[in-house]
């Protein structure tokens, strides 16, 4: 398939993808920064590469560095993971003018669903319901302040080349939508090097569900099931499940109805995701994510699909692996981040050392990780740490296991969020499947858990 591919990622998900080439016998090369010099992805690679110092802007994110170190290693494949480079066309492009293979979508479907405006246009020519708002940049406050008085108050305020929650605040009045606009833009331009924004409907307590898709350079696209992702902190997503709790057989095929179309109208290859908020049975196209999703994992226990597998297949010009007909979700699986946060101290980050660690185990658990005894947790990137996901034939068997996995993680040495998800899960809120929105935004009910 492949001779050997570099990892242009850190962390759990640089594991995940060299634990799926060594399955595929493909060699392969990780990257790291002076501050990941002993971290776990290193010695799982067959080789390893230093990339620079600790800032991401040196290393990770380094185009320069990155393909010098694939060159160096003689790669011709190249899987970028989530975050850093996985969703830049240009380094992409970069990839291809150097014959090395980028294992994900082509550039040109990157930049369409990359610029959130542009790819708003795109659903809405193609009838897919997007939430009410600009129809391409507000370039200036008078349009903002335009489109606001079209939808109504609250509005979202979002930068255009943005995703992840990061470079959105909401307007609640009239009087907030200067210093709202400034702010996105400044921060459009910090995270994305784009200033633009748009401005859309915010909607206070909708579910967040999206659709996974996988799409090949033969024609076939299929997608492998719904996840929910509505329990979330300032618009980071904490817990995970496919499949959506409250969505029903007809809508949940007018919802992947809709995803389809959109993958195949800019000739989608590769894993991507599509993103919208349900609101009743109103579902409204929020964007589409060029990569592999954090949440991947709950979508490959109800399908069996490696969806790794799958990417690193489809950049080596194989058919998919699985036909439409063929993928029959079956039960339940959740997952929950485990992030190097404080949840009593507003989710504060936790560096530190590991101290003692020990991972749950047994039928229906997954847990993917990046970390172990002895891993320095730095301040220099995500804090996310592990996955734990649990598989059951229901949602409350699931959730069992979930608690059970939860109670049995050992992590000392950081404060972490496995205590808030124990106390999450067994709330009356999620086993009625409700957005949990209420305690999220409730910081009393945090004070009142010290042991978080």
């Amino acid at each position: 398939m492949f001779g050997k591919v570099l990892v242009a990622n850190r962390g759990e998900v640089a594991v995940r993808v060299i634990r799926a080439l060594r399955e595929l016998e493909i060699p392969s090369v990780a990257v790291y920064s002076e501050a990941d010099r002993d971290a776990v992805h290193v010695r799982l690679a067959d080789e390893a590469v230093a990339i620079g110092p600790a800032p991401v802007a040196e290393s990770y994110l380094s185009e320069e560095a990155v393909l010098a170190a694939a060159r160096e290693a003689g790669c011709d494949a190249l899987h970028p993971g989530y975050g850093f480079l996985s969703e830049h066309a240009g380094f992409a492009r970069r990839c291809a003018e150097l014959g090395i293979i980028f294992v994900g979508p082509a550039p040109e479907a990157i930049e369409a669903m990359g610029e959130k405006t542009r790819a708003r246009t795109l659903a809405r020519e193609l009838g897919i319901p997007v939430v009410p708002g600009s129809h391409g940049p507000a370039a200036t406050l008078e349009e903002a302040l335009a489109v606001a008085g079209e939808v109504g108050y609250p509005v979202a305020v979002k930068a255009s080349g943005g995703g992840g929650g990061i470079a959105f605040r909401v307007a609640t009045s009239h009087e907030e939508v200067a210093a709202t606009l400034d702010a996105v833009r400044a921060d459009g331009h910090r995270f994305f090097g784009n200033p633009e924004v748009y401005v859309e409907r915010y909607f206070p307590d909708p579910r967040h569900v999206e659709v996974q898709v996988l799409g090949d350079g033969h024609g076939n696209v299929v997608q492998p099931g719904l996840r929910d992702c509505t329990v979330q902190r300032r618009h980071q997503k904490l817990v995970e499940e496919s499949p959506p709790p409250t969505v029903g057989a007809a809508l949940g095929e007018r919802i992947a109805a809709h995803a389809l179309e959109l993958a195949r109208a800019i000739g989608y290859t590769s894993a991507g995701t599509i993103e919208g908020l349900l609101v009743g049975d109103d579902f409204y196209f929020l964007e589409m994510n060029t990569r592999l999703q954090v949440e991947h994992p709950v979508t490959e226990l109800v399908t069996g699909i490696d969806l790794v597998h799958e990417q690193l297949r489809i950049a080596a010009g194989h058919e998919l692996g699985v036909r439409q007909e063929e993928i029959v979700p079956r039960g339940v699986a959740i997952e929950c981040r485990v992030n190097a946060e404080s949840a009593h101290r507003q989710f504060l980050p936790s560096p530190g050392t590991i101290g003692r660690y020990r991972e749950p185990a047994g039928a229906g658990v997954r847990v993917d990780s990046g970390v172990e005894a002895g891993s320095v947790v730095t301040p220099y990137y995500d804090s996310l740490l592990a996955k734990v996901v649990t598989w059951g034939e229901t949602r409350e068997a699931a959730t069992a296991l979930m608690l059970d996995a939860l109670s049995g993680f050992e992590l000392e040495g950081v404060h972490s969020l496995i205590p808030f998800h124990r106390q999450l899960l067994a709330t009356e809120q999620w086993r009625s499947a409700a957005t949990c929105r209420d305690l999220l935004g409730d910081r009393a009910w945090l004070k009142q858990t010290p042991r978080l």
